[in-house]
């Protein structure tokens, strides 16, 4: 019995098969470096206020100056520090195709202007506050896409009934 373990423990070691650990590997990285790809081109920059300084207001009277307010029933749209026009809320949904129809109108009397704002209420949901940014980045229109405002602030919406 002794000579049969000693031969079974002089036996060679199986042989590890790594070829379907291979073929996995040589699959998965090219995925993952074209995902790691897509997922930078949905990154949008924002220029947030900081804390630090204080706000620098322009003496420039000419500037445009345009800020949408998404509110929770309606959208306001403001240019100047006057409202240009609101658009009501229909059910669930915002209107968000006459808001970019009127930014397209506004961008081509002044077509300089890139900045813009957002303002929202307390409450609003995430979902509205990217559809709304993207109907003020690009305008599409017979299958062209034009730059409005893509330089885009968000803050919060002053009280109802004030002045912007």
């Amino acid at each position: 019995m002794s000579i049969r373990r000693r031969l079974r423990s002089r036996r060679e070691p199986a042989e590890l098969n790594i070829t379907a650990f291979m073929n996995l590997m040589v699959v998965l990285v090219p995925f993952l470096l074209i995902t790691a790809v897509f997922s930078r081109i949905t990154i949008l920059e924002l220029n947030l206020p900081s804390g630090d300084e204080p706000a620098q207001v322009e003496e420039d009277k000419q500037s445009l100056d345009l800020a949408v307010v998404v509110r929770e029933q309606s959208l306001q749209v403001f240019a100047a520090n006057k409202l240009v026009k609101a658009f009501d809320r229909e059910g669930d949904t915002y209107p968000v195709a006459p808001l970019n129809e009127l930014l397209v109108k506004i961008k081509s009397r002044s077509p300089e202007t890139l900045d813009a704002r957002v303002l929202l209420e307390e409450d609003v949901q995430y979902d509205v506050l990217v559809t709304v940014m993207d109907a003020m980045r690009v305008a599409h229109s017979d299958g062209v896409s034009r730059e409005l405002f893509p330089a885009i602030s968000i803050g919060d919406a002053p009280p109802p009934g004030d002045a912007k």
